[in-house]
């Protein structure tokens, strides 16, 4: 129909997911220019800084602009210097609530996505540093999605910097874009990872405040009591439990799901993984270490 009406039509805009355009149920468009990395459309579809400032400075009273930016700034799309943008949605939802919380990411369970990174294998502090071409992010088969292409085309994952190793040769590095994204996306992996929503509720009344005291001790056993209270079964019936880096994911996720700063120095897929939690006024360093199981 779009193409029948090519003499009386200048522009269109599909807008979603836009990887889609290109499979066969979109098979009669083409001419398509995909504007997704443009650094000219960058803040097409968010709310920049400048705009938080000016045009809807009668709303921040009593708002923290740090926190704000924190919590929903950092998505971001096109070159190397373009400007990250805030979600809209959430935005909105905060001057309306005036109260911090994970709108966009309530709006909709991301229960496929879930099951999909389970199947997987997914080693969670990769999330904080994930390496893609740009050929895998434009890469959309509905049947065989790349992990990094569905995050990032569904907005779990933001560009965060580009580098050429080869002339013409792009690597892109992801990430989490925000506060929101991390703790509510590690809150609902922890379930996969083996941590109940049971367990993390206490968890989450517990582990703060053994944090605020610096109570290394405390922590210890902490730490011990969540990885005893993994049931024994989930291990035998869930194939994520065989992954090099679960223990890694459990670690890190049941952090970040808790909303503490939480920085992974050396993100990989070895199952090693160097982390450092900033909360407080204490920062605590992790180094992980994998020791060979006695006979």
């Amino acid at each position: 129909v779009i193409k029948d009406a090519d003499p009386h039509l200048h522009f269109v805009l599909l807008t979603g997911v836009s990887k889609f355009s290109k499979v066969s149920l979109f098979s009669g468009l083409n001419n398509l220019r995909d504007i997704t990395l443009s650094p000219d459309y960058a803040t097409l579809c968010g709310y920049t800084d400048d705009d938080i400032d000016t045009v809807f400075e009668p709303e921040l009273s009593g708002l923290d602009r740090q926190e704000i930016k924190q919590w929903y700034n950092g998505y971001r799309w096109g070159g190397r210097e373009v400007t990250s943008v805030y979600n809209p949605f959430d935005v909105l939802l905060l001057f309306q609530e005036q109260e911090f919380g994970p709108y966009w990411f309530e709006s909709a369970t991301p229960t496929f996505l879930v099951e999909l990174l389970k199947e997987r294998g997914i080693y969670t502090p990769a999330l904080t540093a994930w390496h893609s071409r740009p050929t895998l992010l434009s890469r959309f088969d509905v049947d065989d999605i790349s992990t990094d292409a569905m995050l990032f085309q569904t907005g779990y994952l933001t560009l965060k910097s580009i580098r050429e190793e080869v002339p013409h040769r792009p690597l892109y590095q992801l990430g989490l874009p925000n506060q929101e994204v991390e703790i509510s996306l590690n809150e609902a992996l922890l379930p996969i990872l083996g941590v109940s929503h049971a367990v993390f509720d206490e968890l989450a009344i517990r582990l703060p405040r053994l944090l605020k005291v610096g109570d290394l001790a405390a922590i210890e056993t902490h730490l011990k009591a969540l990885y005893a209270g993994l049931p024994h079964d989930w291990y035998r019936n869930n194939p994520i439990a065989r992954y090099e880096g679960h223990y890694a994911s459990v670690f890190y996720s049941h952090f970040a799901a808790l909303g503490v700063s939480v920085t992974v120095e050396d993100a990989s897929h070895h199952g090693k993984v160097d982390m450092s939690v900033d909360f407080g006024g204490h920062i605590y360093l992790f180094e992980f270490k994998v020791v060979e199981q006695l006979p």
